[in-house]
This record gives C-alpha cells, structure tokens and sequence, in this order.
C-alpha cells in the first residue's frame, strides 16, 4: 500500500502521485515558462471591473484574440460586437468567467455590454 501525503484542507494524495507530479512541473518548467511568454506576447486580456472595460481600447492585429474576464464579483456581463463586417454574442456572463473574442476583420469595432449600455470597448484590428 502506497504511504499518503496529507494536505491542508484534509486532502489525501499517494505519495507517489505527489513526487510524479513534483518531477513532471520541475521537467516542464522551461517549456511552461516558454508557453506562459508566448501567450502573454500575443494575448490580449481585458477586465470588465465597476461597469468598465479595463483597457478601454486594445490594438490587434487580424485574427488575434481578445479574453475579457469578469472581475466583478456579484455583476452579470453580457458582451456583445455589431457591424457590417463581425458580429458576436456572448450571452450572459458569470462572475469569474472569462469570454474569448477573435477578430477576424481589420477595422475598429466597439464591444458593448448589453446589460450596462456605459461599457465600451474599443478594439483597432490591424
């Protein structure tokens, strides 16, 4: 029978589990740290906070990906993009979740809330 290590919160892990997985974050370290740098360069993430986008305007180029996370603790979110040339819905927003928008047209686009009218984002796709 394998020895358990206990963890706070009354968590119960075979010891063996808990070295294997100790081995295989110090192993992928580097190529986590590389995979971290690499979606910071690129990722574009934005906060709705207090009935506001944090940025307010975000540049990117076409294709590129917007994450916009609800930060607000207790207010739904409903994001949503309307033009001639994108469109695009995101349906009700709970606290803590986080909505990715691809932009698949350059131009500028507003991003709205349908549930504050005051949030804006404006997005210049490159």
């Amino acid at each position: 029978m394998l020895a358990a290590t206990d963890l706070p919160g009354k968590f119960m892990f075979p010891r063996r589990l808990v070295l294997t997985i100790a081995a295989a974050l110090v192993a992928g370290g580097a190529a986590g740290a590389l995979l971290v740098s690499g979606v910071q360069a690129t990722g574009h993430l934005v906060s709705q906070k207090g009935r506001a986008f944090q940025p307010g305007s975000v540049a990117i180029q076409r294709g590129e990906t917007v994450v916009i996370v609800n930060d607000d603790s207790d207010l739904l979110h409903h994001l949503y993009v309307e033009s001639d040339t994108f469109s695009f819905d995101s349906g009700d927003q709970a606290p803590g979740s986080r909505t990715a928008v691809t932009f698949p047209q350059a131009g500028t686009f507003q991003v709205l809330c349908g549930i504050h009218p005051k949030m804006k984002l404006n997005v210049k796709v490159n």
